[in-house]
This record gives structure tokens, sequence and C-alpha cells, in this order.
């Protein structure tokens, strides 16, 4: 069985069983304290008797019935006898002011025999009556008297004593459970302030750019324990408010550096592709080496026009600038990707599932065929040929899903948390002329974010990636 959990449980559990052990020891010692003094008067009242009504027995033996001594002045329940010999001759007890014979066996008179005539209380328990505290005096003919009073009186008392102490700190415990968990609720409401302050700067998005953090905690009195806290979590926010600010800082520059060097680049890069493609459809001989070159120069420039072009797609998505939201049927893009796609990898098994009716979502037409596209390039530059890639499109509730599925080798585990970064390559021994830029897949996930919706790599046996737009 677990116990409490929360602080607040743990504290209120805490004083409630301190309070119950003190109570306990209150209560034992109270007990304890009170049976000895109640034995103690029993044991008074025996030595005050000195043995007359033992002695008394003898008298009314031997004399007639209007000469026996009157036994009201004992107390109800008072023991007598007499012994001679270790034999018990006379045993009585006093009821209703009258002495009434006991009959005691073998074990009693045994029991009564091993007391010792010192004058000291002891306790004694016999099968004919209760238990009683009896004291031995040696007679003044040899004998020795045995009186004794009953316990049950102060065991009564005790016990009364007992449940009322019962009740009252059950009572007790009741009421400081009541009051303990107030009071440590209170006490502890400068806690929650700072874990409601913690909590509320968890739910802020952080890692999507600049992020002004007011959260402070109020409670900062260096005195108390939550204050240093609060003081210390505050210092904390402090020092990553400014990190961020930093870093946002940081990303802005480099985004704006990103966009301007890809505007300028995309016209030296186009004037450097034109005249590639001039100097190629001249009708003079060239060279076999220099027309090499010049093929060379055509295709780096256009590769490098293509890179030019994601990064400046990636600043413009980065930036949040509005696409297009028109009406775009994504079945009709997905035929035409993956049509594309088989052209592009003939040695690779495509296969298309889509639903029976046309699937539409609103959204920029361009950019979404660019996201298919960059999917099914992904699934066929990293895989060898022969493998099976499946294109699902599927309609739920309130969301398309297209899945892009292959049998492939995947992704290694050291690269599956940042697949959709910038320039990351899954193989990173490929060369350059077999590897794309790193960019495709960080693209899909922008367009998919601009869109409303997340791109993602979801765990199981095959290699599957999910793009899920709002419907």
């Amino acid at each position: 069985m677990r116990g409490p959990r929360t602080l607040r449980a743990r504290l209120t559990a805490g004083l409630l069983v301190l309070l119950a052990l003190s109570c306990l020891a209150v209560g034992i010692a109270t007990a304890t304290a009170l049976d000895r003094f109640l034995v103690g008067r029993l044991d008074e009242q025996l030595t005050a008797s000195g043995g007359r009504f033992p002695a008394s027995l003898e008298h009314e033996r031997r004399h007639d019935a209007d000469d026996r001594p009157d036994t009201r002045g004992q107390a109800p329940g008072t023991f007598g006898a007499r012994l001679f010999g270790r034999t018990v001759t006379e045993a009585a007890v006093v009821r209703d002011s009258s002495d009434v014979p006991v009959p005691l066996d073998a074990a009693d008179g045994r029991a009564l025999a091993a007391l010792p005539p010192d004058g000291r209380a002891r306790s004694l328990d016999l099968s004919a009556l209760e238990e009683y505290r009896v004291m031995a005096l040696r007679g003044d003919d040899g004998d020795v008297l045995v009186t004794g009073l009953p316990l049950r009186p102060a065991e009564e008392t005790l016990h009364r004593v007992i449940l009322v102490e019962a009740i009252v700190f059950a009572a007790v415990l009741a009421a400081a459970g009541i009051a303990a968990a107030a009071w440590v609720g209170l006490a502890l409401r400068p806690l929650r302030r700072v874990a409601a302050t913690a909590s509320r700067v968890t739910e802020l998005p952080l890692a999507s750019g600049e992020v002004a953090m007011p959260e402070r905690v109020p409670d900062t009195d260096p005195r108390t324990e939550v204050g240093q806290v609060g003081a210390a979590l505050n210092r904390m926010l402090g020092h990553v408010e400014n990190a961020l600010a930093r870093r946002h800082a940081s990303e802005e520059r480099l985004r704006r550096f990103a966009a301007d060097a890809s505007h300028e680049l995309r016209t030296p890069v186009a004037a450097i592709r034109g005249h590639a493609e001039l100097a190629l459809r001249t009708a003079e001989p060239v060279p076999a080496g220099v027309r090499h070159a010049l093929g060379r120069i055509e295709a780096e420039s256009v590769r490098m026009s293509e890179l030019v072009d994601d990064l400046l797609l990636l600043a413009r998505l980065d930036a949040g600038r509005p696409l297009e939201t028109d009406r775009v049927d994504l079945t009709r893009i997905v035929l035409d990707a993956t049509a594309d796609a088989r052209a592009a990898g003939p040695r690779h098994r495509w296969e298309l599932v889509l639903p029976e009716e046309p699937v539409t979502v609103t959204g920029d037409a361009r950019r979404l065929h660019q996201l298919v596209a960059n999917l099914l390039a992904n699934a066929r530059a990293h895989t060898p040929p022969g493998t099976h890639v499946t294109v699902r499109l599927a309609v739920r509730a309130d969301a398309v899903l297209l899945d892009v599925e292959d049998d492939g080798p995947g992704i290694p585990d050291g690269l599956r948390e940042e697949i959709f970064q910038r320039f990351v390559r899954a193989d990173q021994s490929r060369s350059r002329s077999a590897g794309g830029t790193g960019l495709g897949l960080a693209i899909v996930q922008a367009v998919a974010a601009a869109h409303g919706g997340r791109a993602e790599l979801v765990e199981g046996e095959h290699t599957l990636f999910r793009v899920t737009l709002p419907h």
C-alpha cells in the first residue's frame, strides 16, 4: 500500500502521526499512573484494615450469633481467610453487610499458603472469586490472616478513563487533521505559486523563436526556503530569456543572410547557366574537353539554382510569408508526382493507395506538389533499386494523411531525431554527386507547417514519413 505522495499530504500525515504518538504516550502514562494510584489506594486500605476481618471469622465461630462482630464496616467484596500450618481454616467474603463463606479448591489453598506474612500487598487470582489484591499478616494465635480487596472497581475506573481518553484523542486527531491540512495548505501556497510559474513557462513555445517570459515568481523572500527557490527560479528564467533573445537574434541574422544571399545568387547563377547553354549551342566547332567542361558548368549551375531556390523558399517560409489559399486536388498532385517519380526511378516498385473520392485541401498547389515530390525523391534517392515504395492517401475526421513508406534499409538511429533539420543527409558517406543537399525534408516540414499541419517520421518496421494536413 502506497503512502501519500503530495507534500501537503505527507506533512499533514506526519503531523497527525506525531500527534497520535503523543496522544498514545499521554494515554499510556495516564493509564499507568492511574493504575498505580488505584492499586496504591487498595494497598493503603489493606494496611489500614490490619487483618481485622479474617480475625473476626474465628471470633464468629467461637461465639453465638448475637455476639458476632458487625462486618458492615468492611467494604463490600472484602475477602478474609485464616490459615494454620499452611491450611485454610476459614475463608469468607463480605456480601450485603454480612460475610459469606467462599469455597476454595486445592489450588486456591496452595496460593494462599504461599503468601509470605510480611504485610505487603500482592495480586492474587482465586478460582471462586475475581482477581484480588491481598495481604497476609501473622495473627496473635500463631495463625496467618489474609485480607483481600477486589481489583474490579479499580479496573473498571481505569477502563472508563481509557475509553474517555480514546474518544477525546479521536476527536482531537480529527480536528487536528482538518486544521493541519488547512495550515499546511496555507504554508505551501508560495510553493504552489512557484510550481504554477514553472508550469506556465514549460507551456511556452521556447523552440519557435523569440519568446518573452514575463512570468516571474512573486515569492522571493530570502529568509524563507520557498523565497530562496523563487529567487533562484527568477534568476534562471532571466538567463533563459537572455539566451533565447540572443539565439533569436542570431537566427534572424542567419535567415536574413540566407534570404539575401539566395536572392543575390539567383542572377549570377542564371547568367552562368545561360552562357553555358549558349556556348553549347554554338555552331562553331568546340573541342571535346571544352564541351565537357561547359556541360559540367551547366549541370552544376542547374544544381546551384535548385539549391538557391530551396534556400529562398525556406527563408520565405521562416519569415511567415503567406501562401496561396485555394482548393487543391491533392489526389491529382499525388498521381502526377508518383508518375514523375516512376519515370525517374523505373527500377523501384511504386504503389498507389488512394481513396475512391478525390481528396481536396486548402493551400498552395505548387508548394504541396513540391512537398510530395520531395518525399518521393527522398524515398527514391536513399533506397536501392527494387525497393517497394507505397504512397498512401487517406482522409480522417478532421485531417488528411499522406504516407510514403518504403522497405529499404531504413534511417540510422542517430539521424532519426534530426532528420527534418536542414543539411542533414542520411548517408554521410555518399558523394556530392550522388546525394542531395539535405534540404528536401526540411522543405517538407516547413511547407506542412505553413499549411497548419505537420510532418513526422513514424516508428515501425519500415521507413514511413507521414504528413498530416487539416481537412
